[in-house]
């Protein structure tokens, strides 16, 4: 059986997020939400964690798995900054729905870098996601909580029978704000890249960026 836990949204219980916490660092895959949608949240450092959650999801995609951090010096901790872009970013857009692609410092497990060797990484306006991130002690993977080509859930509720029976826990704080996704920004390159339209429109990223 699947443990269900309900946790506040906005005052997450230590005691339930340990829980979900040990679950993630045993290897374990768990549902829980972020600022947008229900999430995966996987160790992104054990290869067999990464591996089940790739079969879970299904599909070939090759753009490796999104990540969240609890803060800025996590995702510091783990990629480049040279250019100060994700400093300046952050500082105006975290937390919040940004996603940001640097280059990794850090040996991620095979199928979370893309396939050019980059990481999508954010820190999600979620206390329960960042509360999770800063228990674990890093970065955790952070796709929606969905198979391939399927509707991605805004709710725990509506998370599918199916892809709840491979989870170790489902982390329940209610309905997510849905709507868009994450705007996805490449910062690795002289100029800035828009990867995917999101909910921070990209004039106000690019003016965020050189400010």
């Amino acid at each position: 059986m699947v443990e269900r836990v309900q946790v506040n949204p906005t005052a997450p219980e230590p005691h339930l997020v340990g829980l979900a916490v040990a679950a993630i660092r045993s290897g374990g895959l768990v549902a829980y939400p972020t600022d947008t949608l229900y999430g995966l949240g996987a160790d992104p450092m054990n290869p067999a964690a990464v591996s089940r959650l790739r079969r879970v999801k299904g599909g070939t995609d090759r753009q490796g798995i999104p990540l969240i951090a609890a803060d800025l010096e996590q995702v510091l901790a783990c990629t480049v900054d040279t250019s100060g872009r994700v400093r300046r970013l952050a500082d105006r857009w975290w937390p919040g729905p940004l996603t940001l692609v640097v280059h990794a410092t850090v040996a991620f497990a095979d199928g979370v870098r893309a396939h050019d060797g980059s990481v999508a990484i954010r820190v999600p306006a979620h206390d329960v996601a960042r509360s999770i991130a800063e228990g674990v002690g890093g970065p955790i993977t952070s796709t929606s909580a969905n198979r391939s080509g399927e509707l991605a859930p805004m709710d725990a509720s509506a998370i599918v029978a199916e892809l709840v029976s491979t989870l170790a826990m489902v982390v329940d704080a209610g309905a997510t704000a849905g709507g868009q996704p994450s705007t996805i920004v490449d910062v690795r390159g002289l100029e800035l890249r828009l990867v995917r339209p999101g909910r921070v429109p990209w004039n106000r990223v690019l003016e965020s960026a050189e400010s």
